[in-house]
């Protein structure tokens, strides 16, 4: 019966897992640094570190190194990381923010997160918070080695780095600079916009004015020629009146002559007195009729005259209004010089818009050139950054290579130290075993050579005794 083992519950490692985890270990072992040089760097930093230090590290030692290492390379440390760590804490916990989690606590856990990131890039891919926390020798002479290594390296790239960055900050300071020029053109602009309207709606608004005025002034002409021409009739007949009036005066004053003559000749016969009584009664009573109705006649020229006094005075305030409307007029006409120089000025804001707006458009096409140069620039950027990428992926590869080839080396070297140290081992084994057996050869040799002296001298006792 053929032995079958029960399957293992266990998930078996893939060969690629094992692969890349030789892979590493091969690539820690070329980039792991001694302790000394470990300690050195970390003393020229500013730092006091020494091998003990290392071999038994103190959590807020090795925080301090680290938050020292994240300035460096990020800019960032526990106190830039403070102010967002606190309000989101302040979003999440509230007013009991600060007793769930304490300043220390949630500034260390900002600053590991900024810190993962930059060990991802460094090549640690396995950082975690125990490192902070609880740090092993192991463990940071791993770390310390590959942020070390990426320190020097990123030292012997400063040139490139630094050349790409200026370049990226010009290209940035141009098109902040164009942005600020367009937002104030597009200001300007708008506010010469808004002073077109409000000048359109003062030019409409005078114009209106002035059609009201025309118009008012029309009606007024038309009244002032009625009442001139009811004016005109009116002293046409109180000069008429008035020539009545004096023709009658004269005829009276004529007829009282002639009586005052004929009274003498009246006072000769009392008939003829009295005929003549009578009949200068009944022109007396003619007289007085006829006066009364010039009376009459008087009074109607009076009401005329002091309703063509009234007219008068209608006529003296609508040449007054008159006045006032060739003054309005003249103010009209002044606006209307106003107006005239204001569109005249309006014409040429006009102008100067459209001159803002060629100059816009031509700003913004210089703002699309200098957008099309800067993704020329940012492609070229771009295309030097993925070159220079290829040349690092190229250096890697050559310093992979290179560390292959020192690892190939020294595990030659470690084998042909191994080897020389087992020759001499064998060597001292058999230089140890060879004194070993001289040394028991010469104690066979004492002891046969005091056999043989105890040989010789019993022989030569036995001798004489025969």
């Amino acid at each position: 019966m053929a032995f079958n083992p029960r399957m293992s519950i266990l998930p078996p490692v893939p060969q690629q897992s094992r692969t890349r985890k030789k892979e590493e270990e091969a690539a820690y072992a070329n980039m792991r640094l001694p302790d000394r040089e470990i300690v050195g760097c970390i003393n020229e930093l500013g730092i006091p570190f020494t091998v003990a230090d290392l071999q038994k590290p103190n959590p807020i030692q090795v925080q301090m190194i680290f938050e020292w290492f994240g300035e460096l390379l990020m800019n960032k440390t526990r106190q830039t990381v403070d102010p967002a760590m606190r309000a989101a804490v302040e979003d999440v916990c509230g007013d009991f923010g600060d007793a769930l989690m304490p300043a220390d606590t949630r500034s260390l856990m900002g600053f590991y997160a900024s810190l993962l990131r930059l060990m991802n890039h460094c090549g640690v891919n396995d950082f975690n918070f125990m490192d902070l926390y609880k740090p092993t020798h192991d463990r940071l002479v791993k770390i310390f080695s590959y942020v070390i290594n990426f320190v020097r390296f990123r030292e012997s790239q400063t040139s490139v780095i630094d050349e790409h960055c200026n370049r990226a900050e010009a290209a940035k300071a141009r098109i902040e600079h164009l942005y600020v020029e367009n937002q104030n053109h597009e200001a300007q602009l708008d506010e010469m916009r808004h002073n077109r309207r409000a000048m359109e709606a003062l030019v409409a608004e005078k114009t209106r004015r002035n059609e009201e005025l025309k118009k008012r002034l029309l009606e007024l002409r038309r009244s002032q020629e009625k009442v001139a021409a009811r004016l005109e009739e009116a002293k046409n007949k109180k000069s008429e009146l008035a020539a009545e009036l004096e023709e009658k005066t004269a005829t009276k004053l004529a007829l009282k002559q002639d009586s005052a003559k004929l009274r003498p000749y009246v006072q000769q016969s009392a008939s003829a007195l009295q005929a003549s009584l009578t009949e200068l009664s009944n022109t007396l009573n003619a007289e007085k009729a006829h006066i009364d109705s010039l009376d009459r006649r008087a009074r109607a020229l009076q009401t005329s005259t002091d309703s063509f006094a009234v007219v008068s005075t209608d006529v003296a305030s609508c040449i007054k209004l008159l006045d006032e409307i060739a003054n309005e007029l003249a103010k009209e006409e002044e606006e209307n010089v106003k107006n005239a120089r204001q569109r005249d000025a309006l014409t040429e804001r006009g102008a100067n818009v459209r001159e803002v707006e060629r100059t816009e458009s031509l700003l913004k096409r210089q703002l699309a050139k200098w957008a099309e140069r800067t993704e020329t620039l940012r492609a070229q950027s771009h295309d030097k950054a993925q070159r220079a990428k290829e040349q690092m992926e190229e250096l890697r590869a050559v310093h992979k290579k290179l560390t292959e080839e020192r690892g190939e080396k020294g595990k030659d070297i470690e084998r042909k130290r191994v080897r020389i140290e087992q020759t001499e081992k064998k060597m001292l084994d058999l230089k140890e075993n060879i004194e070993n057996e001289v040394h028991a050869a010469y104690d066979e040799y004492l002891k046969m050579e005091s056999h043989i002296k105890l040989y010789i001298t019993e022989m030569e006792q036995a001798i004489p005794s025969k």
